[in-house]
């Protein structure tokens, strides 16, 4: 007998059959002649109902919360409330015991209290919601790019490039009884990527349309709820693209997303949206429904020193934008989604493309309400020359980068690109505001468990 999934016997596939399912018990309840498993096997948020005989499975008493079974019997529309169908069971099998110690016992748990359990919390509704939701995302990305003809690419985690030259890398170095270096093992310093940007666009310029999407490394020391060590980043790059193309690009991108999230993951979202963000639905609709405003960043800072506002944070030109910033030209002055172009060149790395003032480069950064920026983008500067210049005024040795150089010397063209945080989308999409609860099992300055 196949298996069914509780997914869809939860939606009546095989009524009136007998069928088999297998999963892990959430809780078990028993009156004198009948025992009430309610087994969940991690493929939607739903649980199913098998109702146990009592006086024919002795052997239901093992059942606890948390075991693995695996029972056959027949799915027939409940007489209770709760649940649409349930199992009538005929065979009971316990495939893997779980004592008293089990810590997910039916009760609430604290996210504090899950992390320390990462291994067992995507048993809980909360967890095994998110993590769907975090697969579902993934695949919608490869979606995306795969219906407009873009080529997905696998850039190396293992680099000798620091594409944001600000220094926060991992180096890498050989394993042994003795300390070594990474220039013995590659013959150079070595590092994790912080990005797959440059590589992507050595691609970009022969395939025209490519991204990337995989974990990426920055070794900075910071323990808020929005930074990890280790985190995943989705990067396009497009030949023959300018930077209205890429923030078109990158909007178009964000809607679809969520979009197939509120079409494929309804349950799940009706769960954060209880129980994490009673706006998180009303956040999501948001952005998928109004159009984007765009604004420079010096027409952004003009709008919020006239703001009145005391933020945290003094508003000055010349500056990196806060979170709180973006939220309030989201959420406050405009109502509607932003993207904020054309920062100033001394505070954007080395690769960005130089605008025609001099004082500016042709970068990009998508705003949402909640959380900020969750784009970040620019067009890429072609101009061999110039790029030489920036890398100069960056204290970057333009040696390191000689064959990036090269894809400006043997025909360039204009592209584009952006970054978009997986986690930091996931934290948007679910309502979840520490990073470390969107990750599997998270990296971060003094934690790497699991």
């Amino acid at each position: 007998m196949n298996r069914t999934l509780i997914k869809d016997a939860c939606e009546g596939k095989g009524a009136g059959e007998e069928i088999l399912v297998q999963g892990w018990v959430r809780t078990r309840r028993d009156s004198r002649t009948f025992s009430f498993l309610e087994i969940n096997d991690g493929t939607c948020l739903r649980n199913i109902q098998a109702i146990v005989d009592r006086p024919r499975h002795a052997e239901v008493s093992p059942a606890t919360t948390g075991s693995s079974v695996s029972v056959t019997g027949k799915l027939v529309p409940s007489r209770g409330r709760g649940q649409a169908f349930e199992i009538v069971v005929d065979t009971l099998e316990i495939v893997g015991g779980a004592d008293a110690t089990y810590p997910l016992q039916k009760k609430g748990h604290s996210p504090e209290y899950l992390r320390e359990i990462a291994h067992l919390r995507p048993r809980s509704n909360l967890f095994g919601s998110v993590f769907r939701v975090r697969s579902r995302l993934a695949l919608a990305i490869h979606r995306f790019f795969e219906e407009r003809g873009f080529h997905h690419i696998h850039t190396p985690i293992i680099t000798s490039s620091d594409c944001e030259g600000a220094g926060e890398l991992f180096r890498v170095t050989a394993g042994g009884s003795r300390e070594t270096n990474g220039r013995e093992f590659f013959g150079q310093p070595a590092y994790l990527t912080v990005s797959g940007q440059l590589a992507a666009e050595a691609f970009a310029c022969a395939l025209s349309k490519v991204y990337t999407f995989g974990p990426t490394f920055r070794a900075e020391n910071s323990n808020t709820s929005r930074h990890a060590s280790e985190f995943w980043m989705l990067e396009p790059e497009m030949a023959f693209c300018d930077l209205q193309g890429n923030m078109t690009m990158a909007e178009d991108c964000i809607k679809y997303l969520l979009g197939d999230l509120m079409d494929r993951c309804p349950d799940e979202l009706d769960l954060f949206n209880r129980f994490v963000d009673k706006k998180l639905v009303e956040r999501i609709r948001f952005v998928i429904e109004r159009s984007f405003r765009h604004i420079s960043h010096g027409e952004a800072v003009r709008l919020l020193l006239q703001s009145g506002r005391r933020f945290e944070h003094p508003v000055e030109q010349g500056m990196n934008l806060r979170s709180e910033h973006e939220r309030y030209l989201t959420e406050e002055y405009f109502r509607q989604p932003v993207t904020v172009h054309d920062y100033p060149r001394g505070i954007k790395p080395f690769y960005m493309r130089v605008n025609d003032d001099g004082e500016t480069v042709a970068a990009m950064d998508v705003l949402v309400p909640g959380i900020g920026e969750i784009v970040g983008g620019s067009q890429r500067e072609e101009r061999r020359d110039i790029l030489l210049e920036r890398l100069r005024e960056q204290g970057l040795d333009p040696e390191h980068y000689r064959w990036y150089l090269d894809l400006r010397q043997y025909g360039t063209v204009p592209h584009s690109g952006f970054g978009l945080g997986f986690e930091r989308l996931i934290m948007f999409a679910t309502g979840i505001s520490n990073i470390r609860d969107v990750i599997p099992f998270a990296r971060t300055p003094g934690s790497a468990e699991f």
